[in-house]
């Protein structure tokens, strides 16, 4: 099945494989949304009462690191592979992530990401999440049922996951180019960033792309020609070394995704981001047109 390996689906398809009852072992559905605290939206809440039939919850909080004081740091191996297990994923299930964001899509390239990053190559990103699935005209429902555990077997690529220590050899060697998928206000420091602890701005040497900027005017990811010409305007070459960064490791996703979509797999993520990085980097490794962070 090709598209067990594609890593956009259409609504389109997964309608049908709903309409056709493919949901199940093989053919699983995740609603990864997940929204920083001041947005005020319970994704949790808004899975009870909508989602893609046949859809289970994947909650990134629950998912990760919990002894870490960072946001969702990646869990364990073994962590990952109780979790999705739980969620009735297999090593041979295609899994299908979407959010509910209105941008579209904001929180599944992470979890498409992390199931790829734990050696699960067939998982796709639902192409323009929830709100491209409603515009279509296909059917939701408040009604789940917990499927079947699984066993699932992770295997992680520990190299596509870079460190705080990592990216600071990094601003001084810059042998590997970085992008900030952050909005520009925030990576500049002219907007605040969402988390009180932290101020806006960003490291040395980094490129931004703000991720919607990956997206049309609907919410679905621009056709390969609109990609690569993001990437050639940013300054980015794909043929070399790149790693992304966000606010917390989350829609630097959009960055992986949308260079595995142009050929060019393997793009890593600094799981610690921004929000690692204002609390551990001294000031002059902090840019910022506001107020930088004091000594």
């Amino acid at each position: 099945m090709a598209a067990q390996t594609r890593a956009l689906v259409s609504a389109q398809w997964l309608a049908d494989a709903v309409r056709n009852h493919l949901v199940g072992p093989k053919l699983r559905v995740l609603d990864a949304s997940w929204y920083l605290p001041k947005t005020k939206r319970d994704p949790r809440a808004e899975f009870a009462r909508t989602h893609v039939p046949g859809a289970s919850f994947f909650d990134i909080d629950e998912c990760c690191d919990k002894s870490s004081a960072l946001d969702h740091m990646l869990p364990t191996s073994s962590h990952f592979s109780r979790y999705v297990g739980a969620l009735g994923i297999g090593n041979d299930t295609h899994v299908v992530v979407y959010d509910t964001s209105d941008f579209g899509s904001f929180g599944a390239p992470r979890v498409w990401w992390m199931f790829r990053l734990f050696g699960h190559n067939r998982v796709s990103v639902l192409d323009g999440g929830l709100r491209n699935w409603l515009a279509d005209g296909h059917p939701v429902t408040p009604d789940h049922c917990e499927p079947e555990s699984s066993e699932f077997a992770a295997t992680v690529n520990q190299a596509w996951v870079k460190s705080y220590e990592d990216v600071l050899e990094n601003t001084r060697t810059q042998q590997v180019q970085v992008v900030d998928a952050r909005s520009a206000g925030r990576f500049r420091g002219t907007e605040p960033e969402p988390r009180d602890d932290t101020l806006p701005g960003h490291f040395p040497g980094t490129i931004n792309m703000p991720f919607p900027s990956f997206l049309d005017a609907s919410g679905k990811e621009l056709e390969t020609e609109g990609l690569s010409k993001l990437f050639r305007e940013a300054g980015v070459d794909l043929e070399k070394p790149l790693w992304a960064t966000c606010g917390s490791g989350v829609t630097a996703c959009h960055v992986v995704l949308a260079a595995h979509l142009l050929g060019h797999p393997g793009v890593c993520v600094y799981d610690g981001s921004w929000s690692e990085w204002f609390k551990r980097a001294s000031p002059e490794h902090i840019i910022s047109e506001g107020e930088g962070k004091k000594v």
